[in-house]
């Protein structure tokens, strides 16, 4: 029996232009965009946009540690995730969990292998409004950092794996002075603990920071998993990135190494509360600088799952705008080819019935429809 969705009367964003179309959608893809017609579910002029792609949320684990020391039930954190994500518009998500733990994490490997679980069994017994899959948020410095990946490589949901060094001094801390702000601010810490934890960090980082940098790209890349760099700062990050077959180049922190990550092909992703806030929190290169270069291509919402849906509508108003179908393309195509997933992240035929009504009252976006695979789930 053939399962269909028409919408019709929506201002339809796609790829490169915005139309007032209906779109068919049969057995979960789309089959047709045409002419706004009498059939189907009337939009009254709303937005339709695709379903945003998610590469890099740190926002499951927010919902397992709600405040220092409480755990919350794993299976209770991602249907809570979930239903915030696909609230935003999210309907494919990298939920990521990190391997290489420290002082900042206050978790440890038990407790991400709990999360990797709840993702699994979660999409296995259809609970989930949207499509996750996991990223890895691999802290190389650490000297744990193997084991932890170790743990949890063969998760079927694994797709994507970042490799990240947070020592003082360099990449998003490129100053000492930075790094003494976000740390001690963050843990308390007095200035004799940061200077014993700024000298075991870096020592940390020399010691194991290549080793395992080395053996988590020679993983993935046999083993189909994407891979992306973080807070490259350098033309010598990029290069050594680049050696490693990255594909996404995660937020970095000056223009020389965004423009040397873009012009080496890469993608380059930076933070939408980047754009929403006006600059970086820690003082780096700010994302609509790249924009207005060119230089950006996708954006993660980091931290902030609406922020995605706020950006888009941000850069396409105002008086330096660019059009709302670029904005879209960093919050869906992008991400979807940088990951290999070509089945979805635009209206198109032959693309999922991954779907977005969306109504902009007194300038601001509002979610009121989300379909996946032309089922309705918000």
């Amino acid at each position: 029996m053939t399962d269909e969705l028409i919408l019709t009367n929506a201002r339809v964003v796609l790829a490169d232009e915005v139309i007032l179309a209906s779109v068919l959608v049969r057995d979960g893809m789309i089959a047709e965009i045409g002419a706004p017609g009498a059939t189907g579910e009337d939009l009254g002029g709303d937005y339709l946009l695709p379903g945003f792609v998610e590469l890099h949320t740190d926002a499951l684990e927010f919902q397992y540690k709600p405040r220092p020391r409480v755990r919350w039930s794993p299976n209770a954190a991602i249907q809570q995730h979930d239903a915030q994500v696909a609230a935003s518009g999210i309907t494919t998500v990298f939920d990521a969990l990190r391997v290489g733990l420290d002082e900042e994490a206050d978790m440890g490997r038990d407790d991400m292998m709990k999360l990797g679980t709840a993702i699994g069994e979660a999409s296995e017994a259809g609970r989930l409004r949207v499509e996750h899959f996991i990223h890895l948020r691999c802290e190389v410095s650490a000297p744990d950092c193997l084991e932890g990946f170790e743990m949890l490589q063969d998760h079927p949901q694994v797709r994507l794996a970042s490799l990240m060094d947070h020592a003082p001094g360099q990449r998003q801390f490129r100053t000492l002075e930075s790094a003494k702000a976000y740390y001690q601010g963050k843990l308390r810490m007095s200035d004799h603990d940061f200077t014993t934890f700024m000298d075991r960090r870096n020592h940390e980082s020399q010691t194991y920071g290549q080793p395992h940098r080395s053996a988590i790209a020679d993983y993935c890349r046999e083993h189909g998993i994407r891979l992306a760099s973080h807070d490259d700062a350098t033309i010598e990050h990029v290069s050594e990135a680049i050696e490693q077959g990255i594909d996404v180049a995660e937020f970095p922190t000056t223009e020389e190494a965004a423009k040397a990550s873009h012009d080496a092909g890469l993608a380059v992703l930076m933070g939408a509360p980047n754009i929403v806030r006006g600059g970086s929190h820690t003082g780096n290169i700010s994302a609509r600088s790249l924009v207005d270069a060119g230089m950006l291509d996708i954006l993660s919402s980091d931290y902030i799952p609406f922020s995605l849906m706020q950006a888009v509508f941000a850069l396409s108003s105002g008086d330096e705008a660019i059009s709302l179908p670029s904005a879209v393309r960093l919050v869906s195509k992008h991400p979807a080819e940088a990951t290999g997933m070509i089945d979805r992240g635009e209206i198109a035929p032959g693309r999922r019935g991954d779907l977005l009504r969306v109504e902009v009252i007194d300038g601001l976006p509002v979610v009121r429809t989300v379909w996946r695979e032309g089922r309705r789930v918000i």
